[in-house]
């Protein structure tokens, strides 16, 4: 017990830890915040933190790999995520959700490298990139997204696209964008089972809704016809130029005592449009799917599954109980070192006498499942509830395998008091089958489904 107590103390320490610097503040205008603090210079931006603009709120963030984050007016956002691992990318991990507003994100070097694992939510879609910027406006019904450069694809949060799930949701409700084509948008309203692409429906898109400073990087302001240009991003500088410009405006309208000269001729030369390189696309594969099931019929209840499954291994079963992996997809790697903790999400679970008489369903709260990856080792526990109002304590603890398995070890029998057969789903979320004896006069096995 007080080895779980540590390795839970452990995790929460290292989540204070990961909630790590994001980027920083490079420009702010208007109202706007982080948290519940005024927005400002230079300031940090740490993951999970809020930030909100007004009706005259911008806040450009560069990210701590050298990405763009922009909020314009009137936009809630955050950045949940912004793990980086440079020595294995397939670690890194980054999320951004828009929750309302509009919102433009340039992908720095990291999300690049790991594109499989970057995802940008909204509240009713989840996108995954295939370049490099874009921009996205977004209300709790509606979302909309246009591509500068790259592309994306888009997919409702259905079959099996989860909003806390990473990287980019495919399959035959995905669809996909990319800057080639121009003047087109991808749309998608709660309750649609795919997005729309729209053409033509230029009032629609995110740059008309809350348009681009004339300073946001690398992109001019809504209606003029520069050639994008890096700004200075010192808001010391702009204040400056605003009034300069206004100096200007009022020597221009001052009543003139000469002649009216004839104005210049201005020969504007063509506008060159350097188009991105085609980046190939590269094929993201799902992880390895973990199901499991009931096989055995109980009082009104027929069995849930068969003891095996189409294009899937089993990894285990207990009495009643069945836990299968899918045999395609791509294979988890567990990190080599760090720790994770779970909570129950649910559960479902029968305990009889030991002579098999007097089965019934028992209810399961209180559930911590934690891994240590550094020593390859898992314990978990919770609390096991009888109709009878009987509550036992169900230990266990194993190793964990390189590649998300887990199981009990027999050498753990003094702490251990039930077996346990389970799988990484990825690194948010697990499940595992049981099978115990809480006391010497019953047997107890189910199924659990877990969390972060």
């Amino acid at each position: 017990m007080r080895k779980l107590l540590l390795l839970a103390g452990c995790w929460l320490l290292a989540n204070a830890v990961h909630a790590a610097e994001a980027g920083k503040i490079i420009f702010v205008a208007g109202a706007a915040k982080v948290a519940s603090n005024a927005a400002v210079l230079n300031a940090p931006v740490n993951e999970g933190e809020m930030l909100s603009t007004g009706a005259d709120g911008y806040i450009y963030i560069k990210t701590i790999d050298d990405g763009l984050f922009i909020l314009r007016p009137n936009t809630q956002a955050r950045i949940a995520s912004y793990h980086i691992d440079s020595v294995n990318p397939a670690n890194t991990r980054i999320k951004l959700e828009l929750i309302s507003g509009v919102a433009r994100s340039q992908s720095g070097q990291a999300v690049k490298l790991a594109r499989q694992n970057f995802r940008f939510n909204t509240p009713v879609a989840a996108i995954g990139v295939r370049g490099t910027d874009f921009t996205v406006s977004t209300d709790n019904e509606t979302s909309r997204v246009t591509v500068l450069s790259g592309g994306i694809t888009m997919s409702g949060f259905a079959n099996g696209c989860r909003p806390e799930g990473t990287g980019p949701c495919e399959g035959a409700m995905a669809r996909e964008l990319s800057a080639a084509q121009k003047g087109q948008l991808l749309q998608l309203q709660r309750g649609q089972a795919a997005p729309q692409l729209l053409q033509g429906n230029t009032t629609l898109a995110p740059d008309l809704v809350a348009p681009p400073r004339s300073d946001e990087p690398g992109k001019p302001a809504s209606g003029t016809a520069s050639a994008p240009t890096e700004p200075s991003l010192d808001l010391k500088k702009d204040q400056n130029l605003q009034q300069e410009k206004a100096n200007q405006k009022a020597i221009a309208q001052q009543p003139s005592t000469t002649k009216p000269s004839v104005p210049d001729v201005v020969v504007t030369p063509p506008e060159v449009i350097i188009s991105d390189p085609v980046v190939p696309v590269q094929p993201v594969v799902p992880p390895k799917e973990v199901s499991w099931g009931r096989y055995t019929a109980i009082a009104d209840q027929p069995a849930t599954s068969g003891l095996s499954k189409a294009g899937a291994e089993r990894l285990g079963m207990t009495e009643d109980f069945v836990l299968f992996r899918s045999r395609t997809g791509s294979t988890l790697a567990t990190p080599v070192q760090g720790s994770a903790a779970f909570a129950l999400a649910s559960g479902e679970a029968y305990i009889r006498n030991i002579d098999g008489t007097g089965k019934a369903a028992a209810t399961l709260q209180n559930g911590v499942l934690a891994f240590d990856f550094g020593n390859s080792s898992f314990s978990t526990q919770f609390d096991l509830l009888t109709q009878n109002a009987e509550t036992y304590k169900m230990a266990s603890a194993g190793r964990v395998t390189s590649d998300g398995l887990f199981s009990s070890q027999t050498a753990n029998i003094k702490t251990n008091n039930m077996s346990v057969t389970g799988a990484l789903n990825d690194l948010t979320s697990a499940s595992y089958i049981f099978q115990g004896t809480p006391d010497s006069k019953h047997v107890v096995n189910g199924v659990t489904n877990w969390k972060k």
